[in-house]
């Protein structure tokens, strides 16, 4: 394979509640394109953020020194979904996806672009060896990370994916992908394709909060397993499986129970653990169903997975 012909860069960055990092932010983005020298631009999807960061943003784009799209979406869809609004208008060859918190060194994008330019590889994901984030936080990261490789993909590496680079080929296919209620990165790794994985330490978050919280990360946990895994389905039938023979072994009991004249009101003890048994595993039965019908229904509604509220163009100014 051929190293890419004239490689050129498109940075997405989704953007919520980040108003303190967009000085530095732009700045970083500079400093890659400068770096990369190559075509380059950014592409910053407002998430519907709450603050100042599209004004902000509307402010210092235009002596940013770099081409830029401004988009900003009429109310919040979620960072993947601003991602995949991103993706589409990126222009370039390669395009890589940046947090605005400056969590990931912006060298790790450079990395990535490079990795990609070989043209040999469809895909450059970073993965976090270590993280400067406090003590629980790191608890809840690794433990949601085990949880996804164990139940939903298990070729993600140990530390998650936050950040990425792909080819524009792999941008398209990954566009037809229409479905709502599922995981962008579960997407990507159920692509296939050529994969190069890049080693960053994760960095302090300097400005804001995070917007991933402990109530979104089990959201998409959940999302994930019921779009990617029968699982759920899996352990119905087990569940199955070990009732019947908890049945039979039960029946036994009461049967010998009974014999025996244990039983002072014959059929009231089977009857009523019979009763609470089967309800019990009908009512998850019916939550695992119901579970896979409403996604169902999601995406049999066609809707779009966001709505855009504007788009400005930016160019770069030449002296």
């Amino acid at each position: 394979m051929q190293p890419l012909l004239n490689p050129s860069l498109t940075v997405v960055v989704p953007v919520y509640g980040n108003e303190g990092s967009i000085t530095p932010l732009i700045a970083a983005l500079a400093s890659i394109k400068a770096e990369t020298g190559v075509p380059f631009e950014a592409v910053f999807v407002v998430d519907g953020s709450p603050d100042q960061s599209y004004a902000r943003l509307r402010e210092q784009l235009p002596s940013a020194g770099f081409d830029a799209q401004l988009v900003s979406l009429s109310r919040n869809f979620g960072a993947f979904s601003a991602i995949r609004v991103g993706l589409e208008h990126a222009r370039n060859s390669i395009i890589a996806v940046m947090a605005a918190d400056l969590q990931e060194p912006p060298s790790l994008v450079i990395e990535l672009f490079k990795a990609l330019s070989g043209g040999d590889k469809d895909i450059a994901m970073g993965v976090r060896e270590a993280r400067e984030d406090p003590g629980l936080s790191k608890l809840m990261s690794s433990t949601f990370w085990s949880l996804y490789r164990r139940f939903v993909m298990p070729d993600i590496p140990k530390g998650g994916v936050d950040i990425f680079a792909v080819s524009a080929d792999m941008r398209d296919r990954l566009l037809q992908l229409k479905e709502s209620n599922t995981s962008l990165l579960a997407q990507l790794f159920w692509l296939g394709g050529r994969r190069a994985f890049v080693p960053y330490q994760r960095l302090r978050r300097e400005h804001g909060k995070s917007a991933w919280t402990l109530k979104k990360k089990l959201r998409y946990l959940s999302d994930s397993v019921f779009a990617f895994t029968d699982l759920p389905v899996r352990l119905l039938m087990g569940i199955g499986m070990l009732a019947l023979i908890a049945t039979i072994c039960l029946s036994i009991l009461i049967l010998v129970a009974k014999l025996s004249g244990l039983v002072s009101v014959p059929g009231y003890a089977g009857t009523m653990v019979t009763i609470l048994f089967f309800g019990a595993l009908n009512s998850l039965g019916l939550g695992v169903v119901g579970a896979y019908a409403w996604r169902t229904f999601e995406n049999t509604k066609a809707r779009p997975l966001s709505i855009l509220q504007s788009l400005e163009t930016f160019q770069e100014r030449h002296s």
